[in-house]
């Protein structure tokens, strides 16, 4: 099915086309149609799904032609916001409709200047937004869609009261749509009081990475990990990889040391200038730097294409945030490889993630790499873990993994 068999309108259509997207994903296929029908809608699909589309193909359609502030969506981080705003930008080319968005760190004066022109749709953060409210400058009376993105995150990062102050400040005769990884209690409890009788899409398994990537769990002695991060790194055929770290200390750690090894690395973390977050992004998108190193800012909803690899340098604290840090990679139906470094400190969350997606993690040991005794290198019946090598390397046309045969 294609998308001309949706019933998108012509500028949409055209701007699809001319984007080069030929068939709708799962939750694209099952959510424009429910959401071109004005119904509220409980959107759940798995990283990568193309789930941003899902939302504003059919916002687009539905708004149609400029009238003030018709279309609202809120995210958690400056990143998601500036990057939902290009796609909407993207598919709204042939449109009249016009698009702003607005976020904390930066001076209020481009945004202001925007908001006097007048916008048909803002994307925003939650802390921005409110402040253009109590400014005077924003108001939402004229408001017919909301849609609130990665709800999760917005819960993890503790906006749920400046969200509902938002929805106040909304027309109670809006459709309001909500998308999110997971829908933990806290936001079944928020759409039962800010939907009407939404229906609920879900595709695939919330708890499950991407099908096609191919992940694993290294572990090792503390005093190794950089050791072993840099050994596969150089034994890795890869395109680019994103490196986790838990802290934003240590992502700067991570990458100074893997600049002093030769690698190109840029890091970025919530310390970091909205400018020099734009340009790091930009550099990675575009080969500048073949290595970003990260928190979790950039684990949730971040379209890199062509990530070839992941690597947790700290296991996630939040089991779900495996998922979201993995699904970086194995995107658009291509595949992918994560690996996870883990030490005897970290098994408390290991155990987490592996009940969080309902199966063990696979461990793994990196043949010739000279490991310091720890006991996370015996599993749990005492056998030694497989050994595997990477075939192919940095100078290989490809690689794979396969096991040491004795």
């Amino acid at each position: 099915m294609g998308f001309e068999t949706l019933a998108l309108s012509e500028d949409v259509q055209l701007a699809v086309k001319a984007a080069g997207y030929k068939e709708p994903t799962p939750i694209q296929q099952q959510a424009i149609p429910v959401i071109l029908e004005g119904k509220d809608v409980i959107g759940s699909a798995q990283t990568g799904t193309g789930k941003t589309a899902a939302f504003t193909l059919p916002m687009l359609t539905r708004l149609n032609k400029p009238g003030g502030v018709r279309g609202l969506i809120i995210e958690p981080t400056r990143e998601l916001a500036l990057q939902v705003e290009e796609s909407l930008r993207r598919f709204s080319r042939f449109s009249p409709l016009r698009v702003g968005v607005m976020y904390g760190g930066v001076g209020y004066g481009a945004q202001s200047e925007k908001l006097k022109k007048g916008m048909d749709i803002w994307v925003g953060t939650p802390g921005r937004m409110l402040d253009f409210l109590e400014r005077g400058e924003l108001n939402f009376k004229d408001l017919e869609i909301l849609v609130l993105d990665e709800a999760d995150r917005l819960l993890d990062m503790g906006f749920m009261p400046d969200i509902r102050r938002l929805i106040q400040q909304c027309p109670k005769d809006r459709q309001t749509m909500l998308f999110s990884a997971t829908i933990p209690p806290e936001i079944e409890s928020l759409s039962k009081w800010a939907m009407r009788s939404p229906e609920k899409i879900e595709v695939g398994i919330r708890r499950a990475p991407a099908e096609l990537v191919d992940h694993a769990l290294y572990p090792v002695a503390s005093a190794q990990k950089f050791e072993l991060l840099h050994q596969i790194l150089e034994e890795t055929q890869y395109k680019s990889v994103i490196v986790f770290c838990r802290t934003k200390v240590g992502a700067d750690q991570v990458a100074a040391r893997l600049t002093g090894s030769g690698h190109n690395v840029v890091a970025i973390h919530s310390d970091r200038s909205q400018k020099e977050r734009e340009e790091a992004l930009a550099g990675f998108r575009d080969g500048k730097y073949e290595v970003l190193v990260a928190t979790d800012i950039a684990s949730r909803g971040l379209d890199i294409a062509g990530v070839s690899h992941v690597i947790n340098f700290d296991v996630p604290q939040h089991p779900e945030d495996y998922v979201h840090r993995i699904g970086r990679t194995g995107r658009a139906q291509a595949e992918g490889d994560a690996y996870t470094l883990f030490t005897a400190e970290d098994m408390t969350h290991v155990q987490a993630v592996e009940r969080f997606i309902g199966r063990p993690i696979q461990r793994r040991k990196l043949e010739n790499f000279k490991y310091l005794f720890t006991q996370l290198l015996n599993l749990r019946d005492g056998e030694d873990l497989p050994k595997f090598r990477v075939q192919g390397g940095r100078s290989g046309k490809g690689y794979s993994y396969a096991p040491v045969r004795k």
